[in-house]
């Protein structure tokens, strides 16, 4: 068995490249594109709607709705600069010598604690990280650890509760399955509060 080299943790967040799987990048296409054709526009008809009632110091719809506008806007800065940043790995695209074998963004690894415990992981981008699915990031520690490492390596995992050696028993690409986004169901869309009428 060799011994896999000791990688230490990077001390800050990744910066620069947003590496991201194709169904990834298309989840935060579908979450802006959702935020600026129908959360934003129906927002702005609240807060519209909720200006035109008087005093605005002591309208509840008017200040959620300016609230929740800067909440949008924020988000869709935040999706612009991580689309704008994403370098897109598809993890099944072919694959030739030492680069279909190690572990690299896009690789799914089956290891071994030292306890010796059997896990599956897939290392996805920072945006595309799912506890339940077994998808962490490749800028996590588990993450860095496992990377360029192949079948028969030993790796240090360095984390805040620790250093753990973990066996590389193999690394494969296939399709990554990422959740894709969801509108928020419609109860929880903005509405208008009652109108004369509905008060009578």
């Amino acid at each position: 068995m060799r011994k896999g080299y000791t990688r230490r943790p990077q001390d800050s967040t990744p910066q620069g490249k947003n590496y991201i799987t194709p169904l990834g990048l298309q989840r935060l296409k579908d979450e802006h594109r959702f935020l600026l054709t129908k959360d934003r526009p129906a927002v702005v008809e609240v807060v519209t709607w909720a200006a035109g009632n008087g005093d605005r110091s002591e309208n509840a719809d008017y200040q959620y709705g300016k609230r929740r506008l800067r909440q949008i806007d924020g988000r869709i800065r935040f999706l612009e600069k991580r689309m704008e940043a994403a370098e897109v790995v598809d993890p099944e695209a072919p694959r030739s010598g030492l680069r279909a074998t190690k572990a690299y963004f896009g690789a799914t690894v089956r290891y071994a604690t030292a306890a010796g415990a059997e896990r599956l992981i897939s290392i996805v981008g920072i945006d595309e990280v799912d506890v339940e699915r077994n998808h962490v990031s490749w800028a996590s520690p588990l993450g860095r650890a496992l990377m360029q490492s192949q079948e028969g390596d030993t790796v240090v995992l360095r984390a805040p509760g620790g250093t753990e050696d973990l066996t590389i028993l193999e690394v494969f690409y296939e399709r990554i399955p990422v959740e894709p986004f969801q509108e928020p169901p419609a109860s929880e869309a903005p509405r208008r509060g009652p109108s004369n009428q509905d008060t009578k």
